[in-house]
């Protein structure tokens, strides 16, 4: 597949690597023989039990079991996707991370087209951060000044200015060979279809570069200065800004500290900024938007507690509701979300500076849990002493534990309402059983059907369906991304899945690197996929949770292959013969079984 990273490059790279080094840059070790020993990054102790070995190239702690490479080393510290730690590998021994279809010209163009990109808003930023040293900046220099900011902070944030000019930028990167037609597509530049005009974006501004996980800049965010509309005013989406994805702050809060611990959601720029200079160094805000699983998924990846921050205002409340309904899904055990409510009229930006930065963190600190929130916004507006106000409070609750992945949360959190309500809790159980069953797509339990029940067989194996259900072989491709060692259950061929939807290519892909035993992890799985549209699939897979129990998960594979494998020999020989010849013809390989039916469909069909 095009874009992935060749097996080759990944063996030089860590023969090249220390694993020492790399390990010793961010943990104490001391010489012990042969090997290296200090105190496990990855679990609390006092006395050392995480050792370090240069013969093997491999770290182990015989505490918590922690173990691997360089590469798991980086991934599991400082919190990187695969593709990333490659990538931060490459980078110290100053190589470039090359793609297995790096010879495929439209691969090559799609390269050289990003990388302009990101070279274009690199000269961007220093365009903008020279402009604001200049005369022409003191009115932007005062404004920084009166909003208490240092030079520091300034610079870290790579803070700067945009003239009042009309095509101060346009002129600044025209003389350096780059077209208005890039400027424009990466978002520098606008062009006005009625007159034909094209002018820069950003003027008079203060320039908040928004930078991606590595540091690259893939927009800016410009503050007003004088009286134009809007005070705020950010990039378009761009081949390599997509606001739904980026987190203004997180390189830097990253930069700030390598062991965050909890991140802090606000609102804008000013309130980031405003924080850090007052040492808070863990917020981080959306674009424009609201919270996204994406960004989610891009914080849990660093920390395992998010504080979503609002207003206390009707609309923070409303957003607060929006935030939860997104991060539900997304609570897996060991993490944390919390909601913190700032007084009325206050932003972080103005409540620091008035209280402090210690009183501020308390706040965090005492942030309502997601529990809590949960339950006190059901009951928000409910006269509880009221049995058909309790019941409408007891199903918001109960539609919300639904949105929650398997896990110690979710049935924690059915005690809890059990408790408040003073209903059963296997009453809860049964109805949400019951409630999943009904759904479309839904399933019962998997020990009362073997095999799918007739609404789902009629159903397209294509996958997702219009109400947002799985298809049928993303079912089975949802539990292989979730459980990859589940693939040992697995039958010798892989005729199964031998379907042609999207799915079905995908869970063969999958199997086979299962099966070639390189991934055993969801995390790495999912890097290999990285930045493809199959990635895109997996991720959105792993996000959900499979509706039965982790330990009734090898079964249920079961079942699936099962029916997959009658609903295979169902099939006519002609449409069994088609669907061989075109995997064939897409270059797919073939096993010696599928090659030999091949032909005996052929021989068949012929007579």
């Amino acid at each position: 597949m095009a874009g992935q990273i060749p097996q080759r490059f990944i063996d030089d790279l860590l023969a090249r690597t220390d694993v020492v080094d790399i390990v010793g840059e961010r943990v104490k070790l001391k010489k012990a023989g042969r090997n290296h020993s200090g105190l496990c990054p990855f679990h609390q102790e006092k006395s050392p039990s995480f050792t370090v070995s240069a013969d093997k190239q491999f770290y182990h702690c015989f505490g918590c079991g922690a173990h691997g490479n360089a590469l798991r080393f980086l991934m599991e510290y400082d919190r990187l996707r695969f593709p990333e730690a490659v990538e931060q590998l490459a980078a110290r021994l100053g190589l470039d991370v090359p793609r297995e279809g790096d010879d495929d010209p439209r691969q090559q163009a799609r390269e050289r087209k990003r990388k302009e990109g990101v070279n274009l808003l690199e000269l961007a930023a220093s365009f903008f951060r020279e402009r604001l040293k200049m005369p022409e900046g003191d009115a932007a220099r005062a404004y920084l000044d009166k909003r208490g900011l240092s030079p520091e902070v300034v610079r870290d944030f790579g803070i700067g200015f945009a003239p009042a000019e009309w095509e101060a930028m346009r002129h600044h990167l025209g003389e350096r060979g780059i077209s208005e037609a890039v400027q424009i597509e990466y978002g520098l530049l606008v062009h006005r279809e009625d007159s034909g005009r094209t002018y820069d974006r950003f003027r008079d501004r203060v320039m908040f570069p928004i930078r991606d996980i590595r540091g690259r800049t893939v927009a800016f965010g410009g503050r007003v200065l004088g009286d134009a509309k809007p005070k705020y005013l950010n990039s378009p989406e761009t081949p390599v800004f997509h606001k739904g994805r980026e987190l203004y702050g997180l390189y830097e809060a990253r930069q700030a500290n390598a062991r965050l611990e909890r991140l802090v959601i606000v609102e804008g720029y000013m309130d980031v900024v405003a924080l850090a200079q007052f040492g808070i160094r863990n917020a981080v805000a959306t674009l424009g938007t609201a919270t996204t699983e994406d960004h989610l998924s891009r914080l849990f990846r660093v920390v395992d507690e998010v504080v979503f921050c609002f207003d206390g205002d009707r609309a923070g409340r409303q957003a607060a509701d929006r935030a939860l309904r997104t991060a539900l899904p997304m609570m897996i055990d060991g993490r944390q979300a919390r909601f913190l409510f700032l007084p009325e009229g206050e932003d972080p930006d103005t409540l620091v500076r008035r209280e402090g930065a210690e009183a501020f963190e308390d706040r965090v600190t005492c942030a309502s849990p997601l529990s809590e929130f949960l339950f006190e916004l059901a009951a928000q507006g409910r006269d509880l002493a009221r049995i058909e106000e309790r019941e409408r409070y007891a199903s918001q609750v109960l539609e919300a534990i639904g949105l929650l992945p398997e896990g110690m949360l979710k049935s924690l959190l059915l005690t809890e309402l059990s408790r408040r309500t003073g209903v059963d809790q296997s009453s809860f159980e049964s109805l949400m059983m019951r409630h999943a069953g009904s759904e479309p797509g839904g399933r019962p339990p998997v020990e009362e059907a073997v095999t799918p029940p007739m609404a789902e067989a009629a159903a397209s194996d294509e996958a997702p369906t219009t109400d947002g259900a799985l298809g049928l072989m993303a079912r089975a491709l949802q539990l292989l991304v979730h459980e990859p060692g589940l693939v040992e259950r697995l039958p010798e061929s892989d005729d199964w899945c031998a379907h042609e939807d999207g799915d079905a290519r995908l869970c063969r892909e999958v199997v086979r690197l299962l099966k070639a035993g390189r991934y055993r992890s969801a995390q790495v799985l999912l890097a290999h996929f990285h930045g493809t549209p199959e990635g895109e699939r997996l991720a959105a897979l792993a996000r959900r949770e499979p509706l039965v129990p982790k330990r009734l998960r090898g079964v249920e594979l079961d079942n699936w292959v099962a029916y997959f494998q009658r609903h295979r020999r169902k099939r006519s020989p002609q449409e069994e013969y088609d669907a061989l010849l075109a995997r064939s013809r897409t270059g797919e390989r073939l096993s010696q079984e599928e090659r030999q039916r091949l032909n005996e469909l052929l021989m068949e069909l012929k007579g």
